[in-house]
């Protein structure tokens, strides 16, 4: 019997279903670890390159989704997004004409601050989801200082 299965299942990163907003949030959080870790050996220009690099594929793609026609994003968040996406192109930039770690800074923080919403607001949409009632309809709450 062989455990070839089991051993390309360990090689191959686990695939997380569910909303794009949580998968976005994950991904940024990802992107946002490969650069601090990245970081910690400043002797390492291709592990920062390579990290750097796959953070700006990210974004690149944040950019293309907002910047489609059918985007369903109030216009508001796009814009201010789109404002975000030239900024971490420029810093992205930056960072591959001058490697220095230091300069990750910037571009972790946005990551894990962009992540934090977009995670909070999926948590949020799951427990609305789960207050409905089967009717679809949210049931009544209790009036303050009311125990059953």
């Amino acid at each position: 019997m062989s455990n070839e299965g089991s051993v390309k299942s360990y090689d191959t990163p686990r695939r997380h279903g569910g909303a794009p907003r949580e998968t976005e949030g994950r991904a940024l959080l990802e992107s946002a670890r490969r650069l601090a870790v990245a970081q910690q050996d400043p002797q390492d220009k291709n592990g920062l390159r390579e990290a750097v690099r796959l953070n700006w594929r990210l974004w690149t793609i944040f950019q293309a989704e907002l910047s489609a026609p059918d985007c369903p994003i109030p216009v508001e968040i796009r814009t201010n997004m789109l404002n975000l996406c030239n900024f971490v192109d420029k810093r992205t930039v930056a960072v591959l004409a001058k490697p220095a770690p230091e300069m990750l800074d910037v571009l972790i923080n946005v990551n894990r601050q962009i992540a934090a919403g977009l995670l909070t607001k999926a948590d949020q949409g799951q427990a609305d989801k789960q207050d409905e009632t089967a009717d679809g309809t949210t049931p009544p709450t209790k009036p303050a200082g009311f125990s059953a």
